[in-house]
């Protein structure tokens, strides 16, 4: 790999450990408010919003900036729905402010590795970024489940600035501001990555036209961009997968939470460190996925996403921490398998369609939609009275049956299409340069 693919992967790897930090912090800063469970849930959708209302705008970002600048903006302002949060602002409002630093740092994120890399390394590069992501959640919920613990909130909380008062007086509040330190460690490894030499594209900018108005004139070319991958034969079912995907992938983190409490009565520093054994068989699936797995042999692992939706319900029938913790890694990596090479299937097919800024915030924004639909779902079971089990089934059920339903039209595909799809995977796999 170039260098300046380690340099990414550093950059987000701390940016990747703070979010799933504040995920625990703001979880905790709820709970500890009194907060209703349907606001703990909510976390999850309400950092979506941002990827789908702002998608039109962000790609084009992506595109029109070195994508080093764009990650260090986005990281910035993170920073300052983590400020936010600590002074006054409701947490929910705050952790969407964070959603948007996410929704612009996404498709700089991957689209970055489209200009750096030839195609023949892009599930090798996958596969590296999402099991480092993955490491990172692991590390970020144990981080956020010791920052909120007793044993170090309390040291932190005794250290005292002469002649300030900070305002930072609980447990969350002390591990958020530790967190804004990580945020900017990422932001400074933004600055080293190099320029790829990709020709920039810039906005499209009328002078006659008010900055709202350039903003709705990017609204056609996104739907236009939207709707290519959607008739694109591999991008179409590829995009649909890793829609899937990352909506329950996305909403599992809190679900992981929320069980735990019930099934095993653990707190949220106890029940942080299942979520991250999830992540770790994501990790393990990821990596096995770089290694075994091409570009041509992407579409075979889509069965592996209704296996997913079955394994969430069976988690209502355990209640034993030994049992678990495997079957917590199994269903990380059935997941980890699955989304590497079709992330990288799309991510091909996308950026030799559209360019990879515009192709990126096309998946965000199906990806985001289905995780704010599914959170949305979720929250809406929680609220109207179904038990944390309930809700999961539900939830498990759903994903399933979605699953099938592409494996169903992947299939109708394949029969109507066969020869066109054969074509262009073995166009994937030979293709070595953009």
């Amino acid at each position: 790999m170039k260098r300046g693919f380690y340099t990414i992967m550093s950059a987000q790897f701390f940016s990747s450990l703070a979010d799933q930090a504040l995920f625990v912090a703001a979880v905790e800063l709820l709970r500890t408010a009194g907060a209703p469970e349907w606001q703990r849930a909510a976390l999850v959708p309400i950092f979506a919003i941002f990827y789908v209302a702002l998608a039109p705008l962000v790609g084009a970002f992506a595109d029109a900036l070195p994508k080093g600048k764009v990650m260090f903006i986005s990281n910035a302002i993170k920073v300052v729905g983590c400020l936010m949060m600590l002074f006054g602002s409701h947490p929910l409002a705050a952790y969407a402010v964070v959603g948007l630093g996410a929704a612009a740092y996404s498709p700089a994120k991957y689209g970055i590795l489209t200009e750096l890399l030839p195609a023949s390394q892009l599930v090798k590069a996958n596969g590296w970024i999402e099991g480092l992501t993955i490491a990172s959640i692991i590390l970020g919920i144990v981080l956020g489940g010791l920052l909120v613990g007793e044993p170090v909130s309390s040291r932190l909380l005794a250290l005292d600035v002469p002649l300030i008062d900070t305002g930072i007086n609980t447990p969350p509040e002390a591990a958020i501001s530790v967190l804004i330190a990580v945020y900017a460690l990422a932001a400074w490894f933004n600055t080293r990555i190099p320029h790829t030499g990709v020709a920039m594209r810039p906005l499209r900018a009328d002078p006659h036209r008010s900055f709202v108005g350039n903003l709705v004139a990017l609204l056609p070319d996104f739907w236009q961009c939207n709707a290519r991958l959607w008739r694109d034969k591999l991008g179409q079912i590829s995009l649909a997968t890793t829609t899937l995907f990352w909506g329950a992938g996305g909403n599992l983190k809190y679900i992981v939470l929320a069980w735990a409490s019930l099934a095993l009565g653990y707190s949220t520093p106890q029940a942080s460190a299942l979520t991250g054994v999830v992540a770790i068989g994501t990790a393990v699936g990821a990596v096995v996925a770089s290694m075994r797995m091409r570009l041509d042999m992407a579409t075979q692992v889509i069965p592996l996403g209704i296996g997913m939706g079955l394994l969430v319900i069976a988690m209502n029938f355990i209640s034993n921490v030994w049992v678990a913790v495997p079957f917590l890694i199994l269903l990380g990596g059935l997941g980890g398998f699955l989304v590497v090479p079709m992330n990288a299937l799309l991510q091909h097919r996308g950026h030799n369609l559209m360019g990879a800024g515009r192709s990126i915030a096309v998946q965000n924004f199906n990806e985001q939609a289905c995780i704010l639909l599914l959170g949305a779902f979720y929250s809406a079971c929680t609220g109207l009275g179904l038990s944390a089990f309930g809700a999961i089934t539900a939830f498990g059920i759903v994903v399933a049956g979605f699953m099938e339903l592409i494996r169903r039209w992947h299939q109708r595909n394949l029969k109507v299409h066969g020869e066109e799809v054969q074509r262009l995977l073995e166009i994937a796999r030979s293709d070595k340069h953009h």
